[in-house]
């Protein structure tokens, strides 16, 4: 290998995280860096005895100072090899998008697919994207020709507007890739129901696809409940609720567009949604219990609460303060749905976060399931950080 190639050269026992096949490489971990490679290059990563690990991508602005593309230090990373990574990602999605259940999927979940940086979901024939790292932001074109080639596509849109740009040194990008402008009427089919896509203003892609599991997980509770939908966004498991025959549905959220698209998916489907509150969740939650309100059927799924280890005490009592308030508002034989999505609460910590409001609450609770992300947003074994969303299922009796 030429002397010229940009190489980070890693300290002393450093590489053990890649031989493990860890996909990040910390700032902390690099002795030297040859060669000057700009933002988003691609990098030979090397142990401090000079073996070669891998290519990565170069990221001189963030903590993690590279995203390995490969382990295979023999590997060219080209344009043939980064569009194939996002070919074959789309293409395991293939059952999942052909059972006809839904019609949208994340077509490219990250380092998780091979492809760092990277984010695609699709809703049709529609691809929202967003590159989230110096690496993915400098094969761009590479990667919306790749997404744009896929069968069925008919627009690329991208969302790179996430706050983690910033920390790439990136500015905020938005608008068409690649294709036809996004229609204003998309909407995401999944088992039987219509939920709106708001591609060019809603959160991130436009609709939150990783809790698929949990929508139909929720088919078969909600008949005859009466059901609370904290941070509801655009309502989808009210859209569901009541669809699936619950007694009263009400759905809290601090913003007003999201909830008048929650009254727009109740119309897209039929369906009452019932009351809409917008409100500060923490607020409407204590006035609730303040009225001895009770509900058979409660779903809290609030923001990410925690960016890092560093937010996690902070974001604990949050999560606390929530799941205090909610099972407080549980009737006997009542459900809790209850999740976290941030990446660094640990499913073990989060339990005992959500056991210590229940004890609080002076309720027996129990668990009768677990809730995850689907198989779209799929965890290789080496990369546990991937696993970002974690729920209980929460009995009252």
């Amino acid at each position: 290998m030429s002397t010229a190639t940009p190489t980070i050269h890693l300290r002393a026992g450093r590489e053990r995280s890649l031989l493990r096949r860890h996909p990040w490489v910390f700032s902390g971990a690099v002795d030297r860096v040859d060669g000057n490679p700009a933002p988003g290059a691609t990098v030979l990563v090397r142990s401090s005895d000079r073996t070669p690990l891998g290519w990565a991508a170069f990221s001189p602005e963030s903590q993690i100072r590279a995203r390995m593309w490969t382990f295979d230090a023999d590997q060219v990373v080209g344009d043939e090899f980064v569009a194939a990574a996002v070919t074959a990602s789309a293409e395991r999605r293939s059952l999942l998008l052909g059972d006809g259940r839904t019609d949208s999927a994340r077509l490219v979940f990250s380092e998780a697919d091979g492809v760092p940086g990277l984010v695609a979901d699709r809703y049709g024939d529609t691809v929202v994207c967003q590159f989230t790292t110096a690496g993915a932001d400098a094969w761009r074109d590479v990667l919306a020709d790749a997404i744009a080639a896929l069968p069925g596509v008919a627009c690329v849109y991208e969302r790179s507007d996430a706050d983690v740009r910033e920390r790439e040194g990136l500015s905020a990008r938005v608008g068409l890739l690649r294709g036809n402008e996004p229609s204003p009427d998309l909407v995401a089919h999944e088992d039987g129901f219509r939920f709106a896509v708001e591609v060019t203003g809603g959160h991130k892609t436009g609709f939150y696809l990783d809790q698929r599991d949990a929508r139909r997980a929720l088919t078969g509770v909600a008949a005859g409940r009466r059901v609370l939908n904290v941070f509801s966004y655009t309502g989808a498991f009210s859209v569901i609720a009541a669809g699936r025959g619950a007694d009263s549905i009400t759905s809290i959220d601090s913003s007003g567009p999201a909830l008048a698209t929650a009254a727009r998916n109740g119309t897209l489907n039929g369906v009452d949604v019932g009351e809409l509150m917008e409100a500060d969740a923490f607020t409407a939650l204590r006035g609730l219990r303040d009225r001895a309100k009770q509900y058979d059927l409660i779903c809290l799924d609030p923001p990410k609460l925690a960016n890092n280890d560093k937010q996690i005490e902070k974001a604990s009592r949050a999560y606390k303060d929530l799941n205090l308030l909610a099972v407080k508002l549980l009737a006997p034989g009542g459900l809790l749905m209850t999740w976290s999505c941030s990446g660094a609460m640990t499913m073990d910590l989060f339990q005992k976060v959500v056991a210590g409001a229940a004890l609080d609450a002076k309720r027996d609770v129990r668990i009768v399931g677990r809730l995850h992300q689907p198989s779209d947003h799929p965890v290789p074994l080496p990369f546990p950080e991937a696993e970002y969303l974690k729920g209980l299922i929460l009995e009252a009796p």
